[in-house]
């Protein structure tokens, strides 16, 4: 089963990254979003990714305008998917959204075409029936900032068949990431399975008042050495990514903490617009973020 043709569903912080990465590896991509104000952002973001490929992966002008040539973009679902092998959907991480992209997706997606979800925290099996080809559906979840951070988590459940398992993971290599397959179906993966408790704690420690933002990382840069904290972390994921998270999990556990987190980050930073390094201001003003400053960690 080898793919040629994929369809990028969504093109918010992963969505638009999983296209570019795609395109530049050569194969012929099409991103479709809600309408067509929303795809002429994202056009926008392509030409500033260009740029960061250049930087980091010291991409050539002849590379980037072949991978420019690789996009189509499409308004209209059963447009966007009618030659697709793959489908990657990268919708808002809400359960609610994602059953009925799936319910519409399947009605129009051709025979051949396997679907992948790239939810960050949310399980293949909660979506499989909605698909309407439980065996042709998996989990492909990347890391943001996909061209450095090139981990490619591919995550089956129990419908899916071994053929489309393996042709996933040789797609997540043939577009230059390091396949990492899950047997067994993990909410959050490994990688958020090590990451969304430490940015919970974080965001606790916050709402708590226990201590500031910028304390908060100051910590875990020196303590580690890494070089971001857990809320420029967050910054990279987007804010709005986070707020789904703890709604999520403040409905599940009506935790007092969790359901002051939600109403702090909505007020604070969804409604005011700072979803983050896209937007050029989260919990930090970009591009030149406070914890970079040579002095921050003083």
């Amino acid at each position: 089963m080898d793919f040629k043709n994929i369809t990028i569903a969504g093109s918010g912080v992963l969505g638009y990254q999983i296209a570019f990465q795609t395109a530049y590896h050569g194969f012929n991509v099409t991103v479709y979003d809600i309408n067509d104000e929303v795809l002429e952002k994202a056009k926008g973001k392509f030409t500033a990714l260009s740029e960061a490929y250049k930087k980091d992966l010291g991409a050539t002008k002849e590379q980037l305008d072949a991978t420019f040539k690789n996009i189509n973009y499409s308004s209209d679902l059963a447009e966007a998917v009618k030659d697709a092998d793959l489908l990657i959907e990268a919708v808002p991480e809400d359960p609610a959204i994602k059953t009925e992209f799936y319910h519409k997706l399947a009605k129009v997606a051709p025979e051949k075409t396997v679907f992948a979800t790239n939810s960050s925290t949310l399980l293949p099996s909660q979506f499989a029936e909605a698909t309407g080809r439980p065996e042709k559906f998996v989990a492909l979840h990347f890391a943001n900032e996909i061209w450095k951070h090139n981990t490619g988590e591919v995550m089956r459940h129990p419908g899916t068949s071994q053929e489309v398992f393996d042709s996933v993971i040789r797609f997540a290599k043939a577009i230059g990431m390091v396949a990492l397959p899950i047997q067994k179906e993990q909410p959050g993966y490994i990688v958020n399975s090590l990451l969304v408790p430490l940015l919970g704690a974080a965001v606790n420690l916050w709402v708590d008042e226990v201590s500031d933002i910028e304390t908060i990382d100051k910590t875990w840069m020196v303590a580690t050495g890494a070089p971001a904290g857990p809320f420029g972390i967050l910054d990279i994921v987007g804010i709005t990514t986070a707020y789904n998270i703890n709604k999520m999990e403040a409905e599940e556990t009506q935790d007092s903490l969790k359901i002051k987190a939600v109403e702090k980050l909505k007020k604070e930073y969804i409604d005011k617009g700072k979803l983050g390094v896209l937007t050029g201001e989260g919990f930090y003003k970009y591009p030149n973020p406070a914890y970079q400053d040579k002095d921050f960690l003083k």
